[in-house]
């Protein structure tokens, strides 16, 4: 069975042809989330990263949300925007890539202890291909942690992912992670207080754990 077996082959096309390099190069890089969801991120990768790990963030941006009193042993960035890169204050190492053309990650197998992977999976166009090279990178029980709010660039968004609805994003997103090899997938959201000034995207999260044999 091939990586995308009963999904329709237009899938995981994105509306504009535009290479991501270009495309990324012309906007303002940084997540779509408001203020609050990206704390609530924070707290989340306070509640499972292990302090002292090797942390890869993919898609990276000029923030990664981790959490400003913790440490850890190496994070890497890897994002088409090397501006973008450059501006990200917690990364030890970037590396400048377009995971959508090549998803291949340059790392050598089981060197990270957790993959993080935020406001990313609505762009992922190879999304098998990808999860399974974050499982080979990933120590054995290696934690990936997806995030992503209800707001996508449609230019940029897979034509799947724009066709779901909330609810069937994630067992989507289930499907692919269990074809590339990972166990459970544990889901969650949080939703912001009506009242809350700075808080107004929902935040969904799901984690999963690379097996001992992937």
């Amino acid at each position: 069975m091939n990586d995308l077996h009963g999904f329709h082959p237009q899938s995981f096309t994105a509306a504009s042809p535009q290479s991501d390099t270009v495309f990324y190069s012309r906007r303002p890089a940084g997540p779509m989330l408001d203020q609050g969801a990206q704390m609530a991120i924070t707290a989340l990768y306070r509640t499972l990263l292990p302090e002292g790990g090797a942390i890869l963030d993919l898609m990276a941006g000029p923030d990664s949300h981790l959490p400003p009193d913790m440490e850890f042993d190496s994070v890497i960035g890897i994002d088409v925007n090397a501006t973008a890169l450059d501006g990200n204050p917690r990364l030890t190492d970037r590396v400048v890539e377009d995971l959508n053309e090549t998803p291949d990650l340059p790392l050598a197998d089981e060197s990270m202890d957790a993959a993080l992977l935020c406001d990313v999976v609505p762009y992922l166009r190879q999304p098998v291909r990808m999860f399974r090279e974050i499982a080979r990178v990933l120590q054995p029980g290696g934690l990936v942690i997806i995030t992503f709010g209800t707001r996508f660039i449609p230019h940029k968004a897979t034509a799947l992912w724009q066709a779901l609805d909330g609810a069937d994003r994630p067992r989507m997103l289930e499907v692919l992670l269990a074809r590339a090899g990972f166990g459970p997938v544990d889901n969650g959201t949080v939703t912001p207080a009506p009242e809350d000034l700075f808080w107004k995207d929902a935040v969904h999260a799901m984690t999963a754990r690379r097996p001992d044999i992937v």
